[in-house]
């Protein structure tokens, strides 16, 4: 059971597939929350995964060094933290501002904290999410040359211990690929979806 006698997110996603008939898909995990995520999905039910995309680490690093938000929980530190996620953040600041409340109310819904925490491993090599070994889905690991929130050996670690794990370090791009290099984010992700 997961926290709070809640389903384990895997049975959440496979229950979803269930529901509108899909019987085996592509994943892509978004940082901690969604890499760990995927990875856990991928160790639950191999056979329903074609293939992963998995950013920014993917919940197998330690627990970022600054957590500013929680320290003190304010629309402004809430753009803070935001803004660690892009390489630039004058290039996005109309997207970042106007995200920024909607996390806050997010990061301060009762149990999220602790949800937070509890997505990375306690010290920088603890263990992943699942047993890494196990995993024969391809997975491309996309990681930001400029990430500020996990460093690139954080995916490198986890695609050394796939089996089928392929690295792409974007240049000048950040923790938010998508939204710092979206063009090279879809021709990556397209061109490994469709091999």
């Amino acid at each position: 059971m997961g926290r709070g006698g809640a389903r384990p997110p895997p049975r959440q996603v496979l229950d979803l597939l269930d529901r509108h008939g899909l019987e085996r898909v592509h994943l892509l995990g978004n940082s901690a929350a969604g890499g760990a995520a995927a990875l856990a999905l991928m160790a639950e039910a191999p056979e329903r995964i074609e293939r992963a995309v998995l950013m920014g680490g993917a919940g197998t690093g330690p627990l970022p060094r600054v957590v500013p938000f929680y320290g003190s929980p304010t629309r402004e530190s809430m753009r803070a933290t935001l803004g660690r996620l892009v390489a630039d953040e004058s290039a996005h600041r109309e997207l970042l501002d106007g995200l920024a409340g909607l996390r806050q109310e997010q990061a301060l819904r009762p149990g999220a904290e602790a949800a937070f925490r509890s997505m990375f491993t306690e010290v920088a090599d603890g263990p992943p999410p699942a047993d890494l070994a196990r995993i024969a889905t391809p997975v491309l690991a996309l990681h930001g040359e400029r990430d500020r929130v996990a460093p690139v050996d954080v995916s490198a670690r986890l695609v050394e211990a796939l089996p089928c794990g392929r690295l792409e370090i974007v240049a000048g791009a950040g923790h938010w690929i998508h939204v710092d290099r979206p063009d090279e984010f879809c021709t990556l992700v397209g061109e490994f979806l469709s091999i």
